[in-house]
């Protein structure tokens, strides 16, 4: 897959911050993208941190090595895709989750995540490691 695209959930982009191996292997030399839903969460974990301030000048400085991927209309209508399925199911997803799958859709982004949950989005492609 190299230069391919590869869409990194929240705990991929935590695993990728501390290079972990294992998330490295899997991901290969893809070309890693951070949804602006998943960069909120980053940042709501730097303001619960016991070192905030320091925190957040590091995952500034570590979002360099990301393209952000920025909602649009296109996105919403995934979105309510995305929702109403789910709830069709009876089987919802956190609301930031079904943001981030629909960016992935969007876009024909494979996610790499450790959230079981993704794999009830259909037409989803979820990598793991």
């Amino acid at each position: 897959m190299p230069g391919a695209e590869l869409l990194l959930d929240t705990n991929a982009v935590i695993a990728w911050l501390r290079q972990d191996n294992d998330l490295r292997r899997v991901a290969g030399k893809c070309q890693p993208i951070v949804s602006l839903f998943t960069v909120g969460e980053m940042f709501f974990g730097v303001r619960k941190s016991a070192r905030p301030e320091e925190n957040e000048r590091a995952l500034e400085r570590a979002l360099g090595d990301f393209a952000i991927l920025f909602p649009d209309l296109a996105t919403a209508r995934h979105y309510g895709e995305v929702f109403a399925a789910l709830r069709l199911k009876g089987r919802p997803i956190p609301v930031n989750d079904v943001w981030i799958a629909a960016l992935a859709l969007q876009h024909r982004l494979p996610l790499l995540t450790r959230d079981a949950h993704f794999g009830e989005v259909e037409a989803l492609g979820v990598l793991r490691w």
